[in-house]
């Protein structure tokens, strides 16, 4: 650290207190009765400020920099204006000690010897709170929320900004040591645990780790060879994360009393480690703007600077009288200092960069006090905390020299692992040493005096001592075996020399005639770089001390570690990356270059060290362009980018360096070129020595398709450059190539175009040249697949009949693409009638199917049975059923009606079932009209029936319908649950229900006499005997699908009605009784009432009388099932059929 005075004045009374604008353009001074205004660039008084009678004991800016206020000893408080006027004035009882404005509402405090008072814009007086002792210092916490008040009986009170007490701390020394300064930390950020470790040794290492992979579980204590413990340091990045309750630890109160003691205080009241002795009375402490340092002066005449934690690091400029006041200009280095006898001095602090470096770790001092250690590769970092002023610092492999004001500290890595980041104290040197530079060694340090090197053990003992003719400028650690490394020295009469720990004699490398400012070997130990007093870089052969090359502005030089003939320099803003003897590749960087290591560059730009991601492409081309390809591979090892790479391999393939080029293309796994090189070395080894054919492969490979044709025309190999040009499709160049060569070759090559043409979708060029080339399967291939039917027509009416194959493929796409007409030219013109009946029943054309068949008798199943089949898929089954029957196959019929029956039950779809059962039962009617199968069929009819009728009576019973069933010829209620099954149990007769809803229908059946047959019965009933005449009549509906007899409001009275007659029984008798009616009884009856199931033979018809007329009943005429003529009319609307037999209502077949 060095200050630098830049600007004094001496005013004529004491200095007691002063403030800086915010801005810090300005600062303001007490000194005695006025304040002075000083404009901080160079010390001009700018104004005096008069206002208070008595001496002016002290002044405050607000935060905002709209005004600024002053105390005196004649109790009155003056708050003036940014542009020096004085707007306020307001007293207290006693003198005023003390003000300050709090940082975020702009509150002022004014404190005098016996109260404070509290004052705001807002307000417009003043609230006063009364003080047990004389306030002499105050200071607001950085929120604005706590005011905290020194007190002269060694008390300090913390208050709320309404002036409630919070904390009250009270020092050990009482009134004998009065508080005199205080200031809280102005820094939002703090250390938890910075002053936790008061009583440990200086040489705790902090360790923080970067690595954002590591669990935190990982982040373990480390502890040093002396037992102390290391502690994680939380990460700057986790600041946000912290938890309310650490924020008081972002408050932290510096105290200075009379007792000669620093200390500090959290918030809470809580002491922050021990009390610091000072050895004088000290008048004021401040804290530098981010809190970093302290400034502290008072009765020892000069103003100190002190780390955050109070440890002393120097001293900042040395007075003549007590130093009652000194402040930080804002945000800067410049530091105030107001004393007891006017003076005003203003310094600027100059903090110089203490740091070490060797290959990619790199240590440097922060906050004066701590060193940490980076590994510039991984950002792995490591803090070590000294608690003193750290004034050197070396490293070398795993060692690291610190040194402190009075020792110096020697630590080592705890393991060989390159990334181990954990030191431990292994030696101490408990002795004070002044040096301008320090090296540490495997087992030495070495410590440069102007002009001398001295070699000291790790315990201190002087081993070596080297006296050099001039200045020492630059030292470095060039490796070597443990205790026998070497040195390389630079003086300033521009001597370089090499230096061995164990030996007493120093090497003169070679002398020039500037002075040398840095140095640096190459990896060989061949070449030396030197940077000169004029910004020069100079390269030697260290052998034969010849100079190889110098450029101009270099500030700093490194070779690279993994490349002897390169290194890099930086100077006037740029970077200059030299290979060889190839001119320079510049890039803008800030800052000084200190290593160079793979495509790594480390540089140094203020107090910041960086590794620098460099790709080495320009040098890679230098020597590319020279055909240096081991060369270029190694730079290209060193870092550049896969195109760089790909460059590379290319460079060295067509130069026929097939080493180079397979370890370049591995590198950015080209498998095509390596298989490209595997194959020409395997020609090589079998003894063609060929070059040019090997070149044209290459160019082949790379797109130089007419350089590879020449040089395989060359070689002799023709076909190659042919079989090139057609696997390329370039068919134009390979038709040029050929010239007019063989036809064969030519057709040959037009089929390939057509292939090529076909593979790059380019289908209509494809078709036309196979049509050229004959190749009419390919061409039909095409357009059926892309479905060009014109072209499809054209390619089939110019095919000969003969030509089955290419036409039976031209019909297959036309049945493909729906165009069954031109199919069946297709067959027709082949003569392939199976297929254009095959083609008929495909498309379900059968009027055309039907045509051949008539023509045609042996297609006869081949027609027939599909368009059964087709029918019953459709659910046309009566029309499958003929056509079966029409192509014979009766039995095929029945079996589709009984599997489709069986699905619907265990599919539970009952209503079909029902309806199926009765298909099968008119199926089996029908083929019953065979006397030899008669009797089987009936059996099955009747069977079917009964099914047909179960299955349609549970579909509305499993839809829980309730029957309650009542005998309309007895007027008998019967019970559900019936053991005679669905007769009456009283009359015995049978129950007619209805078909849709499986109510008992008001029907009885009658039979007719021996000897009246059917068609004499129906033209009895036709007869219509006269009855009597009502207003209202019958309304009969006649259709060819049903029978409905409705009454419009009463019906007729029956009156002696010959049927009812016939209606009676023998009560209690057991068998049934049927009700048989005479030619007389059918006569009288109403057509109306009577319904007729008129069955084919060899069934017989029967016969029902309705009993309540008024309510209209209707038969289906095809089933014959009968229902409610409301339910019927409904279902009918609903699905215009039957519900029973599914009968179409427009059907007009029977």
């Amino acid at each position: 650290m060095r200050v630098v005075l830049t600007w004094r004045d001496k005013a004529e009374q004491c200095i007691y207190d002063l403030a800086f604008k915010p801005d810090g353009t300005q600062l303001i001074l007490a000194a005695g009765n006025r304040l002075l205004v000083y404009d901080t660039s160079d010390g001009t008084l700018l104004q005096p400020l008069k206002g208070h009678k008595d001496t002016v004991y002290c002044v405050a800016y607000a935060k905002d920099g709209k005004r600024f206020a002053s105390g005196s000893a004649d109790k009155s408080v003056i708050i003036w204006t940014s542009k020096l006027e004085g707007i306020l004035k307001y007293t207290h009882s006693d003198s005023i000690q003390c003000v300050s404005y709090n940082p975020v509402t702009h509150q002022l405090a004014s404190c005098s010897s016996n109260d404070f008072g509290l004052w705001s814009p807002e307000q417009k007086s003043v609230s006063k709170h009364k003080s047990s002792s004389k306030i002499t210092c105050c200071s607001w916490t950085n929120d604005g929320q706590y005011l905290a008040l020194g007190m002269f009986n060694g008390v300090i009170s913390i208050r709320n900004k309404n002036g409630e007490e919070k904390v009250k701390i009270e020092r050990p020394g009482g009134s004998l040591s009065p508080i005199w300064s205080i200031c809280w930390n102005p820094s939002s950020r703090w250390e938890k645990l910075w002053m936790n470790r008061e009583d440990e040794d200086a040489e705790d290492v902090i360790v923080n780790r970067y690595f954002q992979e590591i669990p935190s579980t990982l982040k373990s204590a480390v502890y040093s060879s002396q037992g102390s413990e290391a502690e994680e340091e939380e990460p700057e990045e986790d600041d946000s994360l912290r938890d309310d309750n650490l924020e008081e630890h972002n408050d932290i109160l510096a105290v200075a009393d009379w007792g000669q003691k620093l200390s500090f205080y959290q918030l809470s009241g809580k002491q922050i480690g021990k009390d610091r002795s000072l050895n004088f009375d000290p008048c004021c402490v401040s804290y530098f703007t981010k809190g970093e340092y302290i400034l502290l002066g008072g009765s020892d005449k000069q103003v100190s600077l002190f780390t955050k934690d109070g440890v002393r690091l120097g001293t900042v400029g040395e007075q003549n009288s007590w130093v009652w006041t000194c402040k930080v200009k804002p945000d800067s280095n410049y530091v105030v200092v107001g004393c007891q006898d006017g003076t005003i001095s203003f310094y600027q602090l100059i903090f110089s960069t203490v740091h070490g470096l060797y290959k990619d770790r790199y240590a440097y001092r922060d906050s004066m006090t701590d060193v940490i250690v980076q590994h510039l590769i991984t950002d792995q970092k490591v803090r070590i905390k000294c608690k003193e002023l750290v004034k050197k610092i070396a490293i070398y492999k795993h060692r690291l020299a610190i040194q402190l004001p009075e020792k110096i500290l020697i630590y080592e890595l705890y393991s060989d692992d390159s990334s181990d980041m954990h030191y431990r104290v292994k030696e101490k040197i408990v002795r004070k040493f002044e040096c301008n530079l320090l090296v540490v060694c495997a087992d030495h340090i070495i410590l440069c005096q102007e002009k001398r090197l001295q070699c000291l053990s790790f315990s201190g003992v002087k081993e070596r001592e080297w006296q050099m003719e001039s200045l020492i400028r630059y030292i470095k650690v060039i490796g070597g075996p443990p205790g026998r490394e070497g040195l390389l020295v630079g003086l300033k009469n521009g001597q370089i020399l090499k230096i061995f720990v164990d030996n007493l004699f120093a090497i003169v490398l070679l002398k020039q005639a500037t002075a040398v400012r840095c140095l640096d070997m190459s990896a060989s130990r061949n070449k030396l770089a030197v940077v000169d007093e004029n910004d020069t870089c100079l390269v030697y052969d260290i052998y034969t001390k010849e100079l190889l090359f110098q450029e101009p502005n270099a500030n700093s030089v490194a070779w690279n570690t993994q490349c002897e003939d390169m290194l890099c320099f930086s100077g006037g803003g740029y970077l200059n990356i030299k290979a060889s003897t190839f001119p320079v590749h510049q890039q803008k960087l800030q800052g000084f270059v200190v290593g160079y290591n793979g495509s790594k560059i480390f540089c140094l730009h203020v107090f910041s060290m960086s590794a620098v991601e460099v790709p080495q492409s320009a040098p890679m081309y230098q020597y590319l362009d020279r055909k240096l390809f081991k060369e270029a591979y190694q730079i290209a090892c060193l870092g550049v980018t896969d195109t760089d790479w790909r460059e590379l391999a290319m460079e060295a393939l067509e130069g026929l360096e097939f080493e180079t080029a397979k370890k370049a293309f591995t590198r950015v796994q080209d498998l095509r070129y390596l298989e490209l090189i595997n194959s020409i070395e395997e020609r090589k080894k079998r003894g063609e020595p060929n070059n040019d054919l090997f070149l044209a492969d290459v160019f082949s490979y790379q797109g130089k398709f007419h350089e590879a044709a020449k040089l395989y025309k060359r070689s002799g190999h023709e076909n190659l450059a042919l079989d090139m040009y057609t696997d390329l499709r370039m068919f134009e160049y390979a038709k040029d190539f050929l010239g007019s060569g063989d036809p064969k070759e030519t057709k040959m090559l037009i089929t390939k175009q057509a292939d090529w043409a076909r593979n790059i979708n380019e289908p209509k060029a494809a078709v036309e040249m196979y049509i050229s080339a004959g190749e009419h399967l390919k061409a039909i291939e095409i357009s059926g697949d892309h479905g060009w039917v014109d072209t499809l027509i054209d390619i089939a009416r110019k095919l000969d009949k003969a030509e089955r194959e290419p036409l039976l493929m031209c019909a297959h796409y036309f049945k493909k693409l729906d165009n069954p007409g031109y199919a069946a030219e297709i067959y027709l013109k082949i003569g392939d009638l199976k297929s254009l009946i095959q083609l008929h029943v495909e498309t379900q054309r059968w009027d055309e199917a039907f045509t051949l068949g008539e023509k045609h008798p042996e297609f006869k199943d081949d027609i027939y049975v599909p368009y059964a089949q087709w029918l019953a898929e459709n659910d046309r089954f009566e029309e499958a059923q003929k056509a079966f029957h029409k192509a014979g196959r009766k039995g095929e019929a029945v079996r589709v009606l009984e599997q489709l029956t069986h699905n619907a039950v265990v599919e539970s779809r009952f209503n079909d079932a029902a309806c199926y059962y009765w298909m099968l039962s008119m199926q089996c009617l029908d083929i019953a009209q065979d006397p030899a199968q008669k009797d089987v069929m009936l059996s099955k009819f009747h069977h079917f029936q009964h099914l047909a009728e179960l299955y349609h009576g549970y579909h509305a019973i499993q839809r829980y319908t309730e029957l309650v069933p009542l005998c309309y010829r007895c007027s008998t209620n019967n019970p559900l649950l019936n053991n005679l099954g669905n007769v009456c149990i009283n009359c015995r007769q049978p129950f007619v229900f209805s078909a849709s809803s499986y109510e008992v229908l008001h029907l009885v059946e009658f039979y007719l006499e021996e000897g009246i047959t059917d068609e004499e019965a129906v033209s009895l009933i036709d007869l219509e005997a006269p009855r009597h005449k009502h207003e209202n009549k019958w309304q009969e509906i006649t259709s060819d699908n049903s029978q409905t007899l409705r009454l419009d409001e009463t019906m007729d009275s029956m009156g002696d009605d010959p049927f009812t007659a016939k209606l009676s029984f023998e009560q209690g008798g057991s068998a049934f009784v049927p009700v048989v009616v005479s030619r007389s009884v059918l006569r009288s009856m109403s057509r109306r009432d009577v319904l007729i199931k008129r069955w084919p033979p060899p069934l017989k018809w029967q016969y029902f009388r309705s009993l309540l007329p008024d309510a209209s009943i209707t038969m289906c005429p095809s089933c014959f099932q009968m229902f409610h003529s409301e339910d019927y009319e409904l279902l009918v609307l609903q699905h215009t059929c039957c519900p029973y037999c599914r009968r179409r209502v427009d059907d007009p077949s029977p």
